[in-house]
Formats: C-alpha cells, structure tokens, sequence
C-alpha cells in the first residue's frame, strides 16, 4: 500500500488522501457498497465501476461457507470470480460473532461456528480468517477480532478488547510469514465497546503494533448505541491513530454519520444501508430520503433527482414509475440501488472537493441545510461537528432534535 494525505480542512480533522493498492487507486474519504456474497444486490460488477466506485467490500464468513475456498482458488480469487477489476475489502468474520451469536462459541482459539445452511461446525481462528482472507485475494484484509454488541457492558466488553489484541499479535504474525504483504494489507480493528478507557487502552496497544499493520478500523459500534456516545468514540480514536495510516470506521452508512465521521478524522466507511434501503422502495436524495411506496409520488413524473448523474436519473425514469413497480418488480431495486450508490459517491466526493479547495466547513453547513432543512438538525451531530470548531447553528434558527434524528418519510403528508 502506498498512502499519501493530499490535504487537510483547516478547522476540522478531515482530510483527502490517496490510497493505492494492487488493484488500483482510491481517494479518501471514500464510502464501500457492501457485496457480502461477492455481488452487490442485483448489479454487476461492470455497473457498479462504472458509478465511480473503485473500493467494494466482500463477507470472509459467508464466502468461506459458499462458495467456499476450492471454487474460489481454481477461479483464481475473488476479484475474478466475481469480475470486479478495482480495490477489494474483505472483513474477518468478526461481525458475525455478534450477528450470528446464537450459531457461535468463543474460546482463546477462535470462534466455534455451526454452519446456518448444514449446522456442520468451523473453527475460525485468527490464523484461519487470515488464510481465508489471502485465498480471497482482496487487497484490505481485516485482523480477526472478538466482537461484542455495542450495547454490552460488563467484563466481557474488556475480555473481548484484550482478546482482540492478543488476535491481532496472531494475525500479524501469520500475515507476515505469508509472502502475502506486498499485494494484501492487513488493518487492526479497535475495541472496547463504549468504555472510553478501554477504547483507549486498545488503541495504545495496537498502535505499538503498527508496524506490522497497514491501517487502523473502528469497531464495534453502530449496533444501537446512542448517536451522542457513538460520536465521542470515534473522536476518541481519531484523536490517538497515526496520521500516516488510513482509518476506517465500520458499519457507517447514514449521509450525516459520514459527514460527521468524516470530520473527525475518518477516511472510509462501509454499510448495507444504501442497498438495502434500496430494496425497500426507498431512494437517497440531498434532501433526505424520499420512500417510493407512498402515494404521494404516484403521480410525480420528476426523476428521483433532477441533477444526479445515475443511469435511473439520467434516463428520466420517474417516481411515479418507481413507485408502481416498487417492490413488486426487481428492476425497481435495481434503479434505486445504482442511485443511492451514486448519491453515497457524490457525498464523499463533494467532501474531498471541499477539502481540497479549503471550503470543508461550508460544504457540512450548505450539505445540513438542503438535507435536514427546517425539520431541525440531530443534536448529535451539532455537538460532534462543533467538537471540531463547525457551528451548524451559526447565524441560523434551526430546531435540534434529540436522539438519532434521522430523517425518514413515513407518511404522505
């Protein structure tokens, strides 16, 4: 990997950088449609490229299970095998120690496993999730961790940090003995729940590692915990990860949590949200989001957004049209899925834009304002934003709701 920071926003920790890989170069910040099964939902690997996308996430867990390493190692690893030429992620499976838990046993060893589709029973140790991970040949892979619910408290949450950092150590050890550094990259992931000490006692340690990683993710959140906590602890680690590595904070998906991570230092990010949402009938818009199933849009010819460049927009392909065949049709979640693809893009590239030009405090208050309008903004991220010197209230008499205040359409009014 060669990483470069390119610029920084002179108020906030933003920051554009250039990422390059074996498969390419991606800028940061950046955002990564998930294709948990080597395919993001109902697009080929040509469409997605062709939206911009240069970095895309795969699941170690569910392509170890299937099609498992024999299909992928004759079709020569998983960029070939799913026909994508650009920048690969692979996470460790760790995720599905919490998603899966009612399948899973955790020991010092690693993770017992009974298979959902056979029952049959896996072991995933750090060293196995690493080997998988090379046989995948993604170009970012992620260390093995022990993954606790957010919401956790308790002793466990520490057993699982410390657990965490003695399956780095493993990783490192098994990565570096490989042959595998010089086209795959291997990330450390911090934990430590919502505990601020633990948090930091898990960044001391695996910033002393940092030889033997090549970047840094943020674990362990976006699992139901307030949004005014979630904030504190991304800052918490932000503050303490080398400059000179990319940080990337997992499971990050909403318009406003990437803004806001993004000012505090954040580099990438990754959810399901954009696609899944899409399957739901429900399209992405600087405005907030518009649900296709409400009546109010079955005669509304307008395209989703008149000044997108996706191929739904751009061809002229209406709401009303969307909101007929939403849900019942599969070409609508194919529509909805490449425009809230573009529109994650086009939040993260205005972001660099904005960096780079020095005008990333007034891209966060022009975005907040088109985005929220006067419905009131998340108190959550005024405090996060105003902890790096923007003030979305500033000369503005705007509501600040509480709690995660998200914005959603959930009636015709």
């Amino acid at each position: 990997m060669e990483f470069e920071v390119i610029a920084k926003c002179h108020t906030t920790k933003a920051r554009i950088s250039r990422m390059k890989l074996a498969h390419g170069t991606t800028m940061l910040p950046t955002f990564m449609p998930v294709a948990t099964q080597a395919a993001i939902k109902g697009l080929t690997a040509e469409q997605v490229e062709s939206l911009g996308v240069s970095l895309i996430l795969n699941n170690t867990y569910h392509l170890n299970l299937r099609p498992g390493l024999e299909v992928l190692k004759a079709a020569g690893g998983a960029h070939k095998f799913q026909g994508w030429k650009r920048n690969l992620l692979t996470d460790s499976g760790g995720f599905q120690l919490v998603s899966l838990s009612k399948f899973t046993t955790i020991t010092e060893e690693g993770a017992l496993f009974a298979s959902p589709f056979t029952g049959e029973p896996t072991m995933l140790t750090p060293e196995e999730s690493i080997a998988i991970q090379h046989t995948i040949g993604a170009d970012i892979i992620m260390q093995l961790d022990d993954v606790v619910s957010s919401l956790t408290t308790g002793p466990r949450v520490r057993e699982a940090m410390e657990r965490s950092v003695r399956w780095l150590d493993r990783c490192i050890d098994y990565h570096e003995h490989s042959g595998k550094k010089d086209t795959q990259n291997l990330f450390a992931i911090i934990q430590g729940g919502l505990d601020l000490e633990l948090r930091d006692q898990c960044l001391d340690e695996m910033i002393k590692r940092r030889e033997g990683v090549a970047g840094f993710a943020i674990g362990g959140l976006s699992g139901g915990e307030e949004k005014d906590v979630f904030w504190r602890i991304i800052k918490c680690c932000t503050d303490k990860l080398p400059e000179d590595r990319p940080r990337y904070s997992m499971g990050i998906g909403f318009a406003e949590d990437l803004l806001v991570c993004v000012a505090l230092g954040v580099d990438m990010a990754d959810c399901v949200f954009p696609t899944r949402t899409a399957r739901f009938g429900v399209a992405l818009t600087h405005r907030g989001p518009l649900n296709l199933k409400l009546s109010k849009h079955a005669k509304d010819f307008k395209p989703i957004d008149d000044t997108c460049p996706c191929p739904t927009c751009s061809d002229g392909t209406s709401r009303a049209f969307l909101h007929h065949i939403v849900t019942h049709e599969t070409a609508a979640a194919h529509a909805i899925t490449l425009h809230n693809i573009t529109f994650q893009a086009q939040v993260m590239g205005r972001a660099r834009s904005a960096i780079l030009n020095g005008t990333f405090p007034d891209y966060l208050q022009s975005f907040f304002a088109e985005y929220f309008g006067d419905t009131g903004y998340p108190e959550w991220c005024v405090n996060a934003l105003r902890s790096v010197g923007v003030d979305l209230l500033e000369n503005k008499q705007v509501p600040v709701i509480p709690g995660p205040g998200a914005k959603w359409e959930y009636a015709n009014s």
